[in-house]
């Protein structure tokens, strides 16, 4: 496994890990400032700008294909951390609102998500400090 597969893994993994503890911790809080957010155009844009170029950097530096479940895991989270700046940055408000607490039903199913979150962070935690270099 290449020494970027690890060490996105283990960053992706222990950032899941830790974001779906807080997540299911401070619930009300979580919901809370996820509404304020998406009401809210300009945070919404700095947070694209912000989500664009972690997805930019992720895709740009590991777009792996093939080698495993692993690598595969690290490309498409790249990829859909570029997608979600890109909804960031180009959905309006209204639209941002509609999506994000409407058809994904954040509320509703937040403990899935933050189930979800440290599924995949213990994951990716696990075979990034488990694998060796090439």
């Amino acid at each position: 496994m290449s020494p970027i597969t690890r060490f996105l893994s283990r960053l992706l993994g222990l950032y899941c890990i830790l974001v779906g503890l807080a997540m299911v911790t401070h619930r009300q809080a979580v919901v809370e400032t996820v509404m304020a957010l998406v009401h809210n155009a300009p945070l919404m844009y700095v947070l694209g700008v912000i989500t664009l170029i972690a997805g930019l950097a992720m895709v740009l530096g590991h777009n792996v294909w093939s080698g495993g479940v692993l690598p595969v895991i690290v490309t498409v989270i790249g990829w859909l951390t570029l997608i979600k700046g890109l909804l960031f940055l180009f959905l309006s408000s209204h639209a941002a609102v509609d999506f994000f607490l409407g058809s994904l039903q954040y509320e509703h199913l937040f403990y899935v998500y933050a189930a979800i979150s440290i599924i995949f962070g213990v994951y990716l935690t696990y075979g990034g400090f488990r694998s060796r270099s090439r």
